[in-house]
């Protein structure tokens, strides 16, 4: 913890001496990063946007409690170089899915409810394919945090073990008992969404009863874990934990500069810090020799790789690897 502690720290303070300060998601810092040569590529995801928006995007409190540690001994385990949920479970539709958090801090629950969707299909052997609900988690789970202002994965995960949650696909979909009732925003100067802005964002009431017309009642749809557990830091765990039993939640730490991703292995370059985000890591492999995890976040198609994203793997970094939780379904 401390070591982690002391490496942000220092990592913050070799920021501020060697980088200028750019503004957030600025032409200057796209530049700044694009010249850089790095092992990724800069540009504008956010077009029409508040910066108090996309501070309350990570809604993820950091090393919060934590669930016990499945330890899995995985040093003699021959592992793929490059492995993608997607493509091993082709059968599971919500793997490819990316959806979108809205004007909340919800990332916390989407990064969980994603993985548990993917684990229900995945350990039914391709029987079960449901939208857990992010909306059920969000809005019903008073343990896991703040709702819109902040929650905890390792809650979330608890949550789904001792409360079960229901069905619940995205926003207007009339898909499940309880959809997502948070519309998307328009990130783009010309859309059809409303715009995106950091005010309201109140989190929803939690509605113990499904949208009408949906079947069967609240209490027969829920879908429960049979365990819940933080998965140790070694990437060499974390990826026999994606390949025997599919996605995780991960939550690391933001700055100004991950809003900008546009494509490539993501690393940190420039910025300050904005936030915990919680994501979906599906998969991992290497491009031209640098190590990545394939991920999933929740900021809509626009963003980054089609809504997807690789990051640095193999040296905790933003904290990608001290961070993640799973569980088995019942």
């Amino acid at each position: 913890m401390w070591r982690l502690v002391c490496l942000c720290v220092m990592s913050a303070l070799a920021s501020s001496w060697a980088r200028p300060r750019l503004p957030p998601l600025s032409n200057e810092m796209v530049n700044y990063i694009n010249k850089a040569n790095t092992t990724w590529t800069a540009g504008h995801n956010f077009h029409n946007v508040d910066y108090s928006y996309v501070r309350k995007l990570c809604g993820t409190l950091l090393k919060g409690p934590k669930l016990p540690i499945m330890v899995q001994y995985a040093g003699e385990m021959d592992l793929p170089a490059n492995f993608d949920s997607r493509e091993n479970w082709p059968n599971c539709p919500t793997i490819k899915e990316i959806r979108d958090q809205g004007s909340c801090g919800s990332c916390w629950a989407f990064g969980a409810a994603e993985a548990i969707s993917d684990r229900v299909c995945i350990h039914s052997k391709s029987k079960v394919s449901v939208e857990i609900s992010s909306e059920d988690l969000l809005t019903c789970c008073d343990s896991c945090g703040m709702g819109c202002n902040g929650g905890y994965p390792s809650a979330a995960w608890d949550f789904w073990m001792q409360e079960g949650l229901v069905s619940g696909g995205l926003y207007n979909s009339h898909i499940g008992c309880r959809p997502y009732t948070i519309e998307p925003c328009e990130h783009h100067v010309n859309g059809s969404r409303p715009p995106c802005s950091g005010e309201g964002g109140d989190t929803p009431e939690c509605v113990t009863q499904c949208e009408a017309g949906y079947s069967p009642a609240y209490k027969a749809d829920k879908h429960f874990g049979k365990s819940s557990y933080s998965v140790g830091n070694s990437q060499k765990q974390i990826m026999r934990e994606i390949y025997e039993n599919g996605p995780v939640e991960g939550a690391f730490t933001v700055y100004e500069d991950f809003l900008l991703y546009k494509k490539g292995v993501y690393q940190h370059v420039s910025g300050s810090p904005v936030g915990g985000h919680a994501i979906k890591v599906l998969g991992w492999g290497e491009d031209n020799g640098t190590p990545y995890w394939l991920c999933a976040n929740s900021w809509n198609t626009d963003w980054g790789e089609n809504g997807f994203f690789r990051i640095l793997r193999g040296s905790d970094h933003c904290g990608i690897e001290s961070e993640i939780v799973a569980g088995i379904p019942a």
